[in-house]
């Protein structure tokens, strides 16, 4: 068998970002599955996907983490209370993900992002309106920075999950 079985993993640990640091503990079937869907919105969005400089829309990207919210809520729910909400659960480093990570990054950036469209002549394009925007390389800068984050809680989604081998030190 090529992946480990997820029926065998007794612990797992790694370092997570947005001030979550190390977790440590024994993954059981209703995290796991619930780390699996998580898992899979995360890697098939923006989220984790690098977004070429001339490439996409911020608004896309924006929209997209912000829809974070309501699938993890849902999952969260779906889950019940045996996904968890402390520290060493799935439910609990999720929560702090997206308030510790996502929230204050959509906070600051939305609102500026808003005003700028509202001054978009009707004449120019979304694409063109947004390359014209001061502040536009800023939020490609730290859109990649949360990316890759995001990408390291996805990486732990997948070692949960069972469905990705865990990393002794990574780097990443």
């Amino acid at each position: 068998m090529p992946k480990s079985d997820p029926a065998k993993i007794k612990k797992v640990s790694f370092s997570l970002p947005f001030g979550i640091g190390s977790v440590e503990w024994e993954a059981d079937p209703t995290e796991r599955r619930a780390a699996w869907s998580l898992y899979v919105e995360l890697v098939t969005r923006i989220a984790v996907q690098p977004l070429e400089p001339d490439n996409g829309l911020l608004r896309e990207a924006l929209s997209s983490l912000y829809n974070l919210f309501p699938v993890t809520r849902q999952v969260l729910r779906e889950g019940g209370p045996d996904v968890g909400a402390t520290h060493d659960s799935v439910g609990g480093i999720a929560i702090a993900v997206l308030n510790n990570g996502l929230r204050p990054f959509l906070s600051k950036w939305h609102p500026l992002l808003q005003t700028w469209e509202a001054q978009r002549p009707p004449h120019q394009s979304p694409k063109e309106h947004e390359c014209n925007w001061s502040e536009e390389p800023k939020l490609r800068d730290e859109l990649e920075l949360l990316r890759k984050d995001l990408e390291q809680y996805a990486n732990a989604l997948a070692v949960i999950a069972g469905v990705k081998e865990e990393k002794p030190n990574k780097a990443d």
